[in-house]
């Protein structure tokens, strides 16, 4: 499968952003998918993830309450809707896609995730 993430932007603290993740190459729902950022001299982090059937989610503490995953997968699309940006969101985000993975389950470790997109850069300045 190949990812393609889009929606990146410059933004003031407290506003939003819309990422989106569109998969090729195999359907979607064959996988669980997530988002991961990397702010420049920082390693790859986890944002959250997203189960196949979008039923069962996950964040990363500092996101959790502003930031919803979701994903149509007769879209092959997944999205990250971020709210009220702060500045140290400010990063490339990369979606990713992990097979094997149950139908429910969300996938949350960097080294089960087998495919991954080129990023799409967020700034937020204060």
């Amino acid at each position: 499968v190949q990812l393609q993430a889009s929606g990146g932007g410059s933004v003031q603290a407290g506003g939003s952003l819309r990422l989106s993740c569109a998969a090729s190459g195999r359907t979607l729902n064959n996988y669980a998918m997530g988002w991961f950022r990397q702010a420049p001299g920082q390693e790859r982090e986890f944002v959250t993830a997203i189960s196949r059937s979008g039923g069962s989610t996950y964040y990363a503490d500092s996101v959790k309450g502003r930031f919803t995953i979701s994903r149509d997968n007769a879209k092959n699309t997944m999205y990250l809707q971020m709210n009220s940006l702060k500045p140290e969101d400010t990063a490339v985000y990369h979606c990713a896609a992990a097979g094997r993975s149950g139908w429910t389950s969300v996938v949350i470790a960097t080294e089960d995730y087998q495919y991954w997109g080129q990023g799409t850069l967020v700034t937020v300045s204060s």
